[in-house]
């Protein structure tokens, strides 16, 4: 079974880093390519990240409430 990194995207030039507002799925949740995974909010601007990835939700690396960089390895799809 192959995982699928989910990454932080950067969704500007100026964007460093953004801080994880909610995750819409839990461990264990089946998902979807395109599917909403979670919410966060950069530069006073909340978006919503969607999945890059069918399968499942295997482990989540950033918490709610947590400021990661762009680029970081935040969660975990097992296909």
């Amino acid at each position: 079974m192959a995982n699928i990194k989910v990454l932080l995207p950067q969704f500007g030039m100026g964007m460093q880093d953004a801080e994880i507002i909610r995750w819409m799925k839990a461990v264990g949740d089946t998902v979807q390519e395109g599917e909403y995974l979670l919410e966060i909010e950069a530069a006073k601007t909340t978006v919503e990240v969607p999945s890059p990835g069918s399968g499942v939700l295997s482990e989540i690396l950033a918490e709610e409430g947590e400021t990661v960089e762009v680029r970081a390895h935040i969660a975990t799809i097992s296909a």
